[in-house]
């Protein structure tokens, strides 16, 4: 079975080369986090109101209701030849 056992650099780094380093893997990071994130709230979006919805608004009065019949009982379809 091999052991694999991390080496020490060869020459200590100096304060601004670990903070180069640092930065430039806390872009990266932050990079795969946002370009391979799995949440996309698009494809969860509402594209509008519901049947619920749909029916509550569409309730009419009575009188709405009474014209509409009258209407609709004068408009009846002429036959088909």
């Amino acid at each position: 079975m091999a052991t694999i056992v991390s080496a020490p650099l060869s020459r200590p780094t100096t304060k601004g080369e670990a903070t180069l380093f640092a930065e430039f893997r806390a872009f990266w990071r932050a990079f795969v986090a946002k370009a391979f994130n799995p949440y996309r709230p698009e494809l969860h979006y509402m594209r509008g109101p519901g049947p619920a919805c749909r029916a509550k608004q569409m309730a009419l009065s009575p009188a709405v209701r009474s014209m509409l019949a009258d209407i609709r009982s004068t408009k009846k379809p002429s036959p088909r030849v």
